[in-house]
């Protein structure tokens, strides 16, 4: 992520910017709705065009909504992404005529004294490009017509972002960046505290429910180590929205959880526990990923000498099932703690990948028939041939022995527990297997 060139897509709303970087991207990065102002907050990721690599952000529309309580916000924190590129991709839409905003906007970037090209989209044929002169208004003859769509001149376009990128950009020996998902309920302060690791205020912030409706991706960088942190919109039953675009964001915030290396689940201080705290903190253990809880806005909550045990055995009991995951008391507003985020998703990352020879994890097998021994779902003790590791990520041990018939659940969750703590697999879920031999 260091010294790469930043390449920044703006325009009006609907104008097919995120479509278009998905295009780029070559990957369906960023949520796509016909509804305009989908998009709020900044959305990064690494793109490569053959041997060159840049940083690529898709940025809300440029546009004050008066219906739309943070069309203001978006729009800054467009012009902040733009300041910082090193080339803009001015979008418009090939359906309609420039409109005078538009003209507007793109003499406002001309002042930014930065490399601009208009990209025209939806023009899906040479016959509609034929009929868009009014563009030209702009006075640039370097205009591209292109379809992100349907792919209509689009290698025109990576032709042209390709030669604006010098050589080297690419470092094949860079690190890949440890993903980071920011997950919870609405509300909880995801998005502070995303801002506050970052160290600007980067993503748009509210006490209103669904501010953030996309994933969005960012990066920092700490101690030559690299993180993608992905804010997602707050996870809640879809029927509880009748907005589509925040609906398409749960959706999303879901399937990152699959994608995520390591998952941060957010709570708020003041009201912990919840049953959608728990609906998500289920997904959260489902996925087999290595967690951490971070109980935020500590700052708010009145203390004494006792108040720290009291919260970590309530959050311990109401969410006993993934009692693995570390607990961190933070606070965005003040900062206190939350940096202690990427030194714990760098130990349960690694605690996720660890692997126990055989001939330990046999002696721990021997252990266990003398002191605690395996009982089956029937009540009835099972002899245990030898086990070994046979995945990572989450960490899978197969057990062998006489019977098809599982452990006890209760006696599953001694045997997890039991591994995690004599091999210090804190943080991660560990996953059984018992097969026949």
């Amino acid at each position: 992520m260091r010294d790469m060139i930043k390449v920044v897509i703006v325009g009006f709303p609907n104008v097919g910017k995120s479509t278009l970087f998905n295009r780029l991207l070559r990957t369906k990065k960023s949520l796509v709705h016909d509804m305009p102002g989908m998009t709020r907050d900044q959305n990064t990721a690494v793109c490569t065009i053959e041997d060159k690599s840049f940083q690529l952000t898709d940025t809300g529309g440029f546009f004050d909504n008066v219906e739309d309580p943070f069309s203001r916000q978006v729009m800054d924190k467009a012009w902040e992404a733009s300041r910082e590129a090193d080339f803009l991709l001015f979008i418009c839409d090939g359906k309609r005529d420039l409109l005078p905003g538009e003209e507007e906007l793109y003499f406002s970037l001309k002042k930014l004294n930065k490399p601009l090209l208009v990209v025209v989209n939806k023009v899906d044929s040479d016959y509609e490009e034929s009929k868009l002169g009014d563009f030209f208004r702009l006075g640039d003859e370097d205009i591209i017509f292109l379809s992100a769509e349907h792919k209509h001149n689009l290698s025109v376009l990576f032709d042209r972002i390709y030669q604006e990128i010098p050589d080297c950009q690419r470092d094949e020996s860079e690190e890949k960046p440890l993903n980071i998902s920011i997950i919870g309920r609405i509300n909880v302060g995801k998005s502070s505290l995303v801002n506050r690791l970052l160290g600007e205020e980067k993503l748009i912030v509210s006490e209103m429910p669904g501010t953030t409706r996309d994933s969005t991706d960012t990066f920092v960088r700490r101690e030559n180590r690299s993180y993608c942190l992905v804010d997602t919109a707050g996870i809640r039953k879809l029927s509880r929205t009748r907005d589509k675009r925040e609906q398409a964001g749960i959706v999303r915030s879901r399937k990152n959880i699959q994608k995520a290396d390591v998952i941060c689940l957010v709570l708020d201080s003041r009201e912990f526990g919840t049953r959608q705290d728990a609906a998500v903190a289920h997904l959260a253990a489902e996925s087999g990923k290595p967690l951490i809880l971070a109980l935020n806005k500590w700052d708010l909550v009145e203390k004494d000498g006792k108040t720290a045990d009291l919260c970590r055995k309530q959050v311990r009991y109401k969410l006993d099932f993934v009692n693995y995951a570390p607990l961190l008391f933070v606070s965005a507003l003040t900062g206190q703690r939350v940096v202690k985020i990427l030194d714990l998703a760098d130990e349960v990352f690694a605690g996720g990948q660890k692997r126990i020879p055989t001939p330990r994890l046999n002696d721990f097998l021997a252990w266990l028939h003398i002191h605690h021994p395996p009982v089956s779902k029937r009540k009835q003790r099972i002899k245990i041939k030898y086990m070994t590791q046979t995945g990572i990520l989450p960490p899978t041990f197969t057990l062998f022995s006489h019977t098809r018939s599982g452990f006890l659940p209760a006696y599953e969750k001694f045997l997890c527990s039991s591994l995690q703590e004599t091999f210090g697999f804190e943080g991660t879920p560990i996953r059984i297997r018992l097969i026949r031999n």
